[in-house]
């Protein structure tokens, strides 16, 4: 009784997830009813994430806002950091997909026919809205901008509590992080229990339809963790950038991979933050506020998605509706939630901008999802390791001016 719990101490998270995934590939093709049995494992999983992730947001940022006490935060070049970097994402997805051209087979969307952004006014409209919305409502839905929104507002209101309130916001916010950490434990078996079920339901071969579709979202994103993102880095830092990009891609990106859930991934990136040495009142708020906002990958998933369903139609596109077509991935990407499979729905607001019918672009939704069980996972290893590679830039940049 005591090998299992000593060899489950003696490997890392990393090591058990892997063999849980081994372990679902095994039983999915070995054994398809019990698999699919089994993928009710991950669907505890991803809901316990999609659970604990709103409420995290919302306190971390009201306990890091009310506790903060000046001492020189570096959040405009964060900010600014986390715009260029979206917006480059954006481009480099919608480059991909030049060079790269892909078709798809659509089929029915089944399931995907959720009402989606039809155009960049109709975008910014229900931004606004989500950002004025009930904090319940934002919290059960996981609308993450009225949650970031409610927690920026009540942080600064209790700017000017006692210390008795502050103390006992940082002691909710631990017991969060800690919560959030027992259900990042538990990824091994729900990512068995995910494999097993998806490999049960569509077979091996299902991401081989789609392989080139997948190559290049993949592609697209290896080239802004590995490319973009270091001369970013370098730019501003004026330093060698890949061993900061590196760690961060091991440390960070691994787990969020697995998670999938840039929100649950929070309390990683701020433990990674803290070894890292960066200033507290800085990544304190610029890692919950980046796993809002900062979403290269989604504006990267976003980008081809659209250009591939403009590929399968023969839709011609020109220089300024492609940098059109950046922009407002961009800024779709930005109101894409933090948690499994947040980007795929804000594909029919860009496809608008081509007019192709709603019931197309859902079309290509389904198809997201298809490929959503490894696209989804890199895309939030992208996001959320690029949050602590742009916070550690803008401390650094500021300890530079300050010499």
């Amino acid at each position: 009784m005591t090998v299992v719990p000593a060899f489950l101490r003696r490997t890392s998270l990393v090591t058990r997830i892997v063999i849980g995934l081994l372990l679902g590939i095994v039983i999915g093709v070995a054994h398809p009813p019990t698999a699919l049995a089994l993928g009710l494992l991950g669907e505890v999983f991803i809901s316990a994430l999609k659970a604990v992730a709103p409420v995290l947001v919302l306190v971390l940022v009201v306990a890091s806002i009310a506790g903060h006490r000046g001492g020189g935060t570096h959040m405009r070049p964060v900010l600014m950091l986390y715009l260029l970097a979206t917006v480059a994402a954006s481009l480099v997805g919608v480059a991909a997909s030049f060079l790269f051209p892909t078709t798809l087979v659509l089929k029915a969307a089944g399931t995907a026919a959720q009402a989606a952004p039809s155009g960049i006014g109709s975008v910014l409209h229900t931004l606004l809205l989500q950002i004025v919305d009930n904090p319940v409502n934002a919290l059960v839905k996981a609308n993450y901008i009225g949650v970031l929104a409610w927690g920026v507002g009540l942080g600064l209101a209790l700017r000017h509590a006692g210390e008795a309130t502050r103390a006992m916001l940082a002691d909710v916010s631990a017991a969060f992080t800690r919560v959030v950490q027992w259900v990042i434990v538990l990824a091994p078996i729900g990512v068995f229990g995910i494999v097993a079920s998806t490999i049960a339901g569509s077979g091996l071969g299902a991401l081989a339809d789609y392989a080139r579709l997948l190559a290049v979202l993949l592609g697209a994103m290896l080239a802004v963790a590995l490319l973009a993102n270091p001369l970013i880095v370098f730019l501003v830092t004026r330093r060698n950038p890949y061993p900061l990009v590196l760690t961060c891609l091991r440390e960070s990106g691994i787990t969020a991979f697995f998670t999938r859930s840039s929100a649950a991934n929070i309390p990683v990136n701020l433990a990674l933050c803290k070894r890292l040495g960066l200033h507290e009142g800085t990544y304190s708020v610029a890692i919950p506020l980046g796993a809002t906002i900062n979403m290269a990958g989604a504006a990267i998933t976003i980008s081809v998605l659209t250009l591939a369903a403009v590929h399968t139609l023969g839709i011609q596109v020109d220089l300024p509706t492609a940098l059109l077509l950046s922009v407002v991935a961009a800024i779709g990407a930005c109101g894409a939630s933090g948690v499994p499979g947040g980007s795929l729905l804000l594909v029919p607001l860009a496809c608008g901008l081509f007019g192709i019918e709603d019931s197309v672009a859902m079309q290509v939704v389904a198809v997201g999802f298809v490929v959503g069980v490894v696209q989804d996972s890199a895309e939030t290893a992208l996001n959320s390791s690029s949050d602590v590679v742009f916070t550690a830039a803008a401390c650094a940049r500021a300890e530079r001016l300050a010499r």
